[in-house]
């Protein structure tokens, strides 16, 4: 038996790792020097050609499912055991910045690397996962490929989802070739785990300090469209007090809504991010207005009193003005607790890096909130300059990724050295 070396000399190549970072974000650069790799477009196909490419260098095998999942896998002493996977996404917002979704795939990559470099051996087999569609800018909803895995969408559902030119993910994925044969299902392809490392895309972790943040939990989130039909009418004849004014409703509302988030506060975040206003004149009274609400806490019970806050302020809004109210919840998820024994996994792997960490709940929805309902499941996050993320000028300082890569590398050895003990006991 070939002497291994010890876990706690094992590092990864942080000049790699960055390399591969700028390297990728070659593919889809904007003027900006940010991205846009939109989900199943040309560029798309080439971020995924050349994730393939490096995966492949190193030894691995893939296999890519119906929804365009892409798994590279490194094998372990035992084959049968399942394997601990690592992983992000590829495609970005239409401009979006060089480290969302990208640093957990390249950051799984890297950690394949440091172990082939140092012939270490783990029990179970390790895989790195590149999810389809996690930003859904181009196809809603967001994360629809990891939702197909955990089962919480069919097939059918994801392969239908259409873009604003009634393009569909089926047919795009068809068309660039990333059309798998393997079914898209935990069913299928079972997990040890799951670690997702992603940049925190909040000001919390370089504000504090902190290299590293130990996310224990993600908020839940529900999404709302509303319509406001009024009556449209000459700005200049209508008196004010006979108006039916959407837009008049719709900015309550918008107070409304940054009323409930702030009464909630520091957890809750409330959000009204998209509006269209017809028809739109600069002299005419607005008739309808249609807008979106999204709300998110970690406790699900504080969710459920910010919707009825909602409802019940928008029932109230339109009785004043004289409006009709349509209002509909379009997408909701529970608050995600992550795995304690994987986050523990991440604690000790900051612990033994000697890096400042802290706890933190995920604002954002992530890939493994829901691989976290199929699997153990936990998320190491990087600080981002100033927190700002779906952005070009999206910015992370070298020894952040170089410390979320360690983590990652000592989380995953923890798990997959464990596997196998846990399934002899």
């Amino acid at each position: 038996m070939t002497l291994q070396p010890s876990v706690r000399n094992l590092s990864i190549d942080g000049d790699r790792l960055w390399d591969s970072l700028m390297e990728m974000a070659k593919i889809g650069k904007t003027a900006k020097d940010g991205v846009c790799r939109l989900a199943l477009t040309d560029l798309d196909r080439e971020s995924r050609d050349l994730f393939i490419k490096w995966c492949k260098a190193e030894g691995c095998s893939i296999r890519i499912d119906k929804m365009g999942n892409i798994f590279a896998r490194r094998e372990g002493r035992n084959p049968d055991l399942p394997p601990v996977v690592m992983g992000s996404h590829l495609d970005s917002q239409p401009t979006g910045g060089k480290y969302d979704g990208v640093y957990g795939v390249l950051s799984g990559l890297e950690v394949i690397r440091a172990l082939n470099e140092a012939k270490y051996e783990t029990e179970a087999p390790l895989e790195v996962v590149c999810w389809t569609n996690e930003e859904g800018s181009r196809f809603a909803p967001a994360m629809v490929s990891s939702g197909v895995f955990a089962k919480v969408f069919d097939l059918e559902y994801g392969h239908s989802r259409a873009d604003v030119d009634g393009k569909t993910m089926g047919e795009e994925l068809k068309r660039i070739g990333y059309m798998g044969p393997d079914e898209p299902t935990i069913d299928a392809h079972p997990m040890g785990a799951y670690f997702e490392a992603h940049i925190e895309q909040g000001p919390i972790l370089e504000d504090e300090g902190k290299d590293i943040g130990i996310v224990t939990d993600a908020q839940g989130q529900r999404w709302y469209e509303i319509k406001f039909t009024g009556v449209e009418a000459h700005a200049g004849p209508t008196p004010m007090k006979t108006r039916k004014d959407a837009l008049l409703g719709a900015a309550r509302v918008i107070d409304l809504v940054n009323k409930i988030g702030l009464d909630r506060s520091p957890l809750a975040c409330a959000t009204v991010g998209m509006m269209q206003i017809h028809p739109n004149s600069r002299n005419v009274i607005p008739g309808e207005v249609f807008f979106t609400v999204d709300f998110r806490h970690p406790d699900d019970a504080v969710l459920a009193d910010m919707d009825k806050a909602l409802r019940a302020g928008v029932e109230k809004i339109a009785a004043d003005i004289g409006l009709k109210t349509e209002l509909e919840q379009i997408f909701y998820y529970a608050p995600v607790p992550f795995d304690p024994s994987c986050v523990d996994a991440v604690r000790k792997g900051a612990e033994l890096g000697g890096f400042s960490a802290r706890e933190i709940v995920s604002g954002a929805g992530h890939d493994a909130c829901y691989l976290a309902q199929v699997c153990p499941t936990a998320m190491i996050f990087i600080p981002c300059v100033d927190g700002i993320s779906h952005n070009e000028i999206e910015e992370v300082h070298k020894h952040w990724s170089d410390a979320g890569g360690q983590v990652l590398l000592h989380a995953v050895l923890a798990k997959a050295d464990e596997t196998v003990m846990q399934k002899s006991d």
